[in-house]
Formats: structure tokens, sequence, C-alpha cells
């Protein structure tokens, strides 16, 4: 019995143990993040965005996020990757935490927010729906999950370079209204832009994660302080904005019990953001209503203080508010009425176009009828001095036109001031890889701030894990493709520096880690193989990858690529430069480097070895067995001549390389080479078609050249650009024939010819102007292979050996004597 009961009270206790662990993991909030940095535009590449997203994904990360993301990608990529996160989302379950940041180039189209991937082409505004990704799409989707909190921020109001039309898009992002449990955050203002900041990164992300990182704040007080913050910073040019429906409590960050006491109590700054705007002097006042961004506080800030000098940028800054409010409404309702009613307020103003296209839409006309019922907005209609600041497709708040005086430095009792430690942040180093995000250089977390205690902790996380290391940085290894920067040391218990160095990296989604994956197998370097996956990264310089393969830098390989053996001279490798040993005809007993096979421009190819001055031709000592090359056609570059692969310097390209201008001797004759389409070649100095960079342009016609004897020592020098001629030899040197075409030097062999160009060398004599202004390939029968002699004395052919009668053996004749 007693058994029993011991056993009874020993799986209550178990049940016990295992109904606090399972409450416990069931309080604990997982935090999903992603995260977007596009940058690589084909209309310009934009400045800060991928550090931005870099920036915003490592403080995520710090605050418990298990944060996916990627720069500069295109359609495909960015829908398969938001799915791909949505279905993560999906899993995790309620009292999830999801926070969504677009950085790049954002635009509005009746009504409609869009975020624009790197490959979208927009020729006229019809073309955002269908080259963008509408915002909506992500909200409405997360809305439509049992998450707790929702934040999407939208970095993107920039100024556009799409192509002007006379139907113009509004500028600036569009009011939206967020769903239950959302917080939508723009960079600027609805119907503003902010200027493009220099780098590394932008104000407002910066002043964002600065805010995030300050343990205790709210939802609502990060975004307040963001937008002071970035209005300071700024000097009024950007002024960002939020709306929020969140009611469940939430912060990055936790205070700890030992922290410091804010310079500002949480009941001193409730009071002033409760207290009356007039009661503030001019300067705090302008604070207080940029503070609270409403309608109501701009106004009440102009009724108190209507000659101050902020007058005049708070009205800017209502006018597009209320433009704003009231194009919302118009679009929300949706009819000929209201559309009408909107071009009465507004006959020129930002979202004039998209008005009228929506009439176009439900064919109605554009002016509208005189008893048309004119829609009641919530907002009066616009005062006479509001209109030249919408009068316009989009506003900026730094326009020289408007003269704005710069705002007031912000009181302590509204925002204290920037740590130290992130006022000047050091640009991150480039990334390595495709789609991957830049790892920006961590600034460590002040001491008495903790991360959340009812976070489950994202997998492999080290920054989260030593959000407070104070030795430099997390990131050592970021310059060497790691994550990690200079001399940081994790503390006990870390992951080593492998894991550490993949842990700091933003992980891809799903969907892009497949695609990487291919497109690494295409290009091993990681280099982009089109804008938009992985380009440069606008701010800071991308280093050339040293793992691409050599025949990947040019159009053919290289000598001794890929595991290839490297040539032979003497029998020994040609490698780094170094040439045939104590060669007399070089300078310094230094080689030139092995050329490819297309050789340089200004010279020719002679035998695969280069040549300096006319040496190292046929002929030459030096050439193994003083065998002669073959003339090649196959590869000619600008300015030269391919014979047999070898490189020949200032247009010295003898027979076999011993006399320079033309003073060889008593030099063989060369066989003719017949002309282009059957017609007799001509003799002349100068020749324009094998032996002279004069012209190495052209191609002999079947596209290949007459194999030539090894003799012959006279020889041409052309002068630069292959248009120069040398003296006449004095000795009988070999004499070339012409091709019947015009070369005026440096010409490339996809080059068409054209007769009698004026130069007076090559004139062709009763050829008719073929119809295509190229060479015609002769049939290769036509063609007389001369085949070169060897140079030494041909051996006396020996009579072939006479095979004797079998005898002697049984059933044979006897053998004679």
């Amino acid at each position: 019995m007693r058994m029993l009961q011991k056993f009874l009270g020993l799986f209550v206790l178990l049940l016990v143990v295992a109904g606090s662990t399972t409450g416990a993991l069931a309080q604990q909030q997982k935090r999903l993040a992603f995260v977007i940095g596009n940058a690589a535009y084909p209309s310009g590449a934009l400045v800060t965005p991928a550090n931005d997203a870099g920036l915003i994904a490592q403080t995520l990360q710090a605050a418990g996020f298990d944060v996916v993301g990627a720069r500069d990608v295109d359609q495909e990529s960015l829908r398969g990757a938001l799915r791909d996160f949505l279905g993560k989302v999906s899993a995790a379950g309620p009292d999830a935490v999801v926070f969504v940041y677009l950085a790049g180039q954002g635009v509005q189209f009746e009504g409609e927010n869009y975020f624009l991937p790197v490959d979208a082409q927009i020729a006229n505004p019809a073309d955002v729906p269908l080259q963008a990704m509408r915002l909506s799409d992500v909200t409405k989707s997360l809305a439509g999950l049992p998450t707790k909190v929702n934040i999407v921020v939208l970095d993107a109001a920039r100024p556009n370079e799409f192509p002007k039309t006379n139907q113009p898009l509004a500028g600036g992002l569009a009011l939206v209204d967020p769903d239950p449990n959302m917080l939508i955050a723009f960079n600027a203002a609805p119907g503003t832009v902010a200027p493009e900041g220099k780098g590394p990164y932008g104000a407002y992300a910066q002043a964002l994660a600065e805010m995030m990182r300050d343990g205790g704040l709210s939802l609502d007080d990060v975004f307040d302080r963001t937008r002071l913050r970035v209005n300071e910073v700024t000097q009024g040019a950007e002024v960002p904005w939020n709306a929020s429906k969140i009611s469940a409590p939430f912060v990055f960050f936790d205070r700890a019990p030992d922290a410091p006491a804010p310079k500002v109590s949480e009941a001193e700054s409730q009071a002033n953001r409760t207290r009356e705007i007039r009661d503030f002097d001019a300067h705090d006042a302008y604070v207080a209503a940029l503070d609270r961004d409403t309608l109501r506080g701009y106004e009440d800030f102009v009724g108190a203080y209507p000659h101050d000098p902020m007058a005049k940028r708070v009205r800017a800054i209502i006018a597009a508010r209320r433009e704003a409010i009231t194009w919302r409404e118009t679009w929300l309702r949706d009819t000929p009425e209201a559309y009408w009613s909107y071009l009465r307020r507004y006959p020129h103003g930002p979202h004039a176009w998209d008005a009228r296209r929506r009439l176009e839409h439900f064919e109605a006309a554009l002016e509208p009828p005189e008893d048309f019922t004119v829609y009641a907005y919530d907002v009066p209609p616009p005062p006479e001095e509001e209109i030249v600041y919408v009068d316009r497709p989009v506003l900026y708040f730094d326009d020289p036109d408007f003269d704005f005086d710069p705002p007031p430095p912000v009181t302590v009792i509204f925002l204290p001031p920037r740590p130290r430690d992130f006022i000047e942040l050091p640009p991150p180093p480039p990334p390595v890889g495709i789609f991957l995000l830049p790892t920006p250089v961590f600034v460590p977390v002040p001491a008495w701030v903790n991360p959340p205690h009812d976070v489950f902790p994202p997998p492999n996380d080290v920054i989260f894990n030593n959000i407070h290391i104070n030795n430099t940085t997390i990131n050592e290894n970021n310059n060497q493709g790691g994550g990690l920067t200079t001399g940081q040391k994790l503390t006990a218990g870390a992951v080593g520096l492998g894991a550490a160095a993949l842990a700091t990296k933003v992980a891809l989604p799903a969907f892009l880690q497949k695609k990487e994956t291919v497109l690494s197998k295409q290009n091993p370097g990681g280099l982009p193989l089109k804008p938009g996956q992985g380009g440069q990264q606008p701010g800071v310089a991308t280093p050339q990858s040293k793992t691409l393969p050599a025949d990947k830098l040019t159009g053919h390989a290289l000598p001794g690529a890929d595991g290839k053996t490297l040539p032979l001279v003497n029998g020994k490798p040609v490698l780094n430069g170094q040439n045939l040993p104590n060669n007399p005809n070089l300078p310094n007993n230094k080689s030139k480097k092995l050329l490819n096979k297309q050789g340089t421009a200004g010279g020719n190819a002679v035998t695969g070895n280069p040549v300096l001055n006319g040496q190292n031709l046929p002929n030459n000592p030096i050439l193994p067995n003083n065998k002669s090359k073959k003339l090649l056609n196959k590869q000619v570059t600008t300015g030269g001549n391919a014979v047999t692969g070898n490189t020949v310097v200032n247009g010295q390209n003898g027979a076999n390389g011993q006399g320079q201008n033309g003073t060889g001797k008593t030099g063989k004759k060369l066989r003719k080479i017949p002309g282009a389409n059957g017609t007799p070649a001509v003799n002349g100095a100068n020749n324009a078609s094998v032996l002279n960079s004069q012209n190495s342009g052209q191609n002999p016609p079947n596209g290949k050249f007459k194999k030539l004897h090894n003799q012959g020592s006279g020889q041409t020098n052309g002068q630069a650009n292959g248009q120069g001629s040398g003296p006449q030899g004095n000795g009988n040197g070999p004499k070339f024939h012409k091709l019947p075409a015009s070369g005026n030097g440096g010409g490339n062999v996809q080059q068409k010819f054209k007769v009698n160009n004026g130069n007076p060398q090559l004139k062709v004599l009763g050829q008719p102007k073929p119809q295509r202004p190229e060479f015609h390939a002769q049939p290769k029968q036509q063609i007389q292979q001369v085949h070169r002699q060897p140079q030494a004395q041909p051996k006396p052919p020996q009579p072939p050996a006479v095979k004797k009668p079998s005898c002697g053996h049984p059933n044979e004749p006897a053998c004679k004597k």
C-alpha cells in the first residue's frame, strides 16, 4: 500500500513538473524577422539600403529574432522568399512576433504601395502592379495569421528615376491603415520622400536601430523617438511616419533593475504628451507637435505661433498630411463622385493623374457634371497658403524653393542625446556571396540592457548570446567571408570561430538558399551573373573573386588553367612570366609573360613564344630543332598578325627574324598566296595580308593562310596601329602579294573591308565590289597546300627493302648461293 502511495505521489510530481515546463515553453514567444535591402537598381544604384538592411537585421538578431534576409533580389526571388517566410510564421503558432523590413525603392500607384525588386522595369505607370510587390499582399497575409505583434517597416520613400511621362506617378508612399495587431512605418511621411544619404547608413535605419537597442522602450516610443532623431539629423529634410493598432505590450530589450534612471521619467514624458502645444515655448512646441505627429498637433502649433520660423515648415507638413488623408478617403470610396471631388480640391495635386486613371476605368468623363454630389471628407479643404506645397507630384522638405529654416535642437525632455558609440558607424565589410546582407561592425548593447526573458532563443545566434561584449566588436572574420570583425573575443562557452562566423551572418530564406546554390555552381567566384544577383555593393568596394577559374576570366582558357599542363619551352614549363633562361635577346634576362591565344594589340603571334624586335622567329636558333611554325589565322588581334601563335613586337615579323626594315639579304622566295575570290595576288612591298602588322585585322580567303617556306630574311616594319609601312628591302627579300582589299590597320577580324579607302598602297585593280563587304571563302580544293621543307639537307632516298623468298624448307626450292 505504501509502495502504491509513493508511486502515485511520484506520478503526480512528474505531472506537475511537466505541466510547469510546458507552460514555460508556451509562454516563450518566437520572434521572426524578414529583412530585404535592394540597392542595385538598373536605373541607378542606391547607396544605403543594403547596409541599412544589414544593420536592422543585426539589431533584430541581438533582440532574439530568428532573422532571414537578402539583398538585391529580383521579383521571383522576393516573392519566393516571402512565401517561405510566411510559411515559417504560420508554423510558429500564436504569440509570435513578426518584423518585416524592406529597404530600397518604393512607389505608390492608385492608392497602393509597392516595393520594387531590382529587376523591375517601369516604363509607364501601368507597369508598377506587374513589376513590383504590393505592400498590402504582405500586410494582409500577416493579418490572416495568428500572430501577436506584426511590425512592417517600409524604408523606401525615395526619389524615383522612372522615365518622365505626361502622367506622372505620385511621389513617396500612400497613407495606409494598419490591420489589428500591426504597426506600419515609413521612413518618410506619406506624399514626401527622403533624401538619399551619403552612407554608410541611412538616417532612418541608424536612428531606428539606436532606439530599438534602448531597453524598456515601448513600441510607440521607439518609432516616435526615431522620428525626432531623424528630423534632427537631417535638419528637417526627412519626417518619418508610423501608425499602430497594437495593444499588447512589447519591448525589443528589457531594462535591468540596476539600470540608471532615465533623465525624464515616464510620468513626465506622459505629461508632456498630453500638455497643450501652446503651453510650450516655440522651440519645444515644434518638437512636441512633431513627437505627436497628428494633424491636430501641427495645426495647434501654427495657431499658437503663426509667425515663428518653424510655422512655414509645419504648414508644409500639414499640407502633405491633409492631401494624403483626402486621397486615402477618395481611394476607399472608389467612385466617380469621389474622384471628381478630389480633383475639385487638388486639380494639380500629387494624385490628380491617379484620379483621372480611375475615372477612365469607370468610363466616366474627366469633367464632372454640374449636379454631382461632392464627397464630404473628414478634413476641410486646404487653405490657399497650402496649395503651393501640394501642387506638384511630390514634396521635398529640403526643396530650396521653399527655403525652410532648420529645426531647433531637440531638448532632453523629448529625446536623450545620441550614444557616443552610435554616432559615427563604420561601413560594413563587403558582403561575400550572392544575396548575402552586409554584416556591420557590432556595437555592444549597454550592460543594463538585457534580452527579453520570455523569448525563445533563436538557433545559432552568437549575437543574442553575446550582446554585452565590449572588446570592440563581434565580427572578427567578416573580411574573410565569416561574420566576425576585428579584435572580438567571445564569452566563455561561445561557439567556435567558424560556427560563430556563420551564426552572425543573416541566413538566406530557403528559396534563396536553393537559388544561391545553383548560381554559385554557375559562377564559383560568387560574382553576379546579372544585375540584382549580388552586384557590387554601393558604398563599399567589392574585391574581385580569387576563386574564379582562369578560363572564366577571358573567352579562352589560359595556359595551365584548370589543371592543364603548362606549355613547355626547352623542356621546361613557362610559369609566372619566367621564360627561357639565359636568353640574351631579352632585357635583363627577363622574359615576357606568355600571352593567350589571342595575342595583344599591335603584335603578332609566333610559335607560342614572345617575340621582341624581330627575335625568336622561325629559323631562330633558340627555337627547338630550329623548326619553323605554321602561320595561323585563327586568332588575330588589333594591329597584329597571328603567326604560329607567337607574339611579335614592333611589327617585326620576318621569315627568319634576322633582318629589320627589309635590310635582309638573299632571302628565299615564298610561294605566292592566291588572292581573294580567285583573283591573282599582286606583288608589292609591305604586304598587308600576313607578315606585317599593317593590316592584321584582315582575314585571307577561306579563313586560312598559305603555308610558307621557312626561308627569306627580308622583312618589313609596321608602324603604330599597323598603318605605316617600312622601307623596301635592299636585297632580294621575299616578295608578298597584296590581298584585294584596303587595310587601314588596326582592323578587327570581324571588321568589314572597303575598297579604295584612300590608302595608296592597297588598291584593287579591276576587282568588282562584292555584294557583301567581306571576303568570300574559296573552296578548300582551290588552295594549294604548300608544306615547308626542313632546314637540314634531305637524306638520300633509301631503296625499298626486298623481301627474301622462302627456301630450304620442305616442299620449297633449294636456296641459291
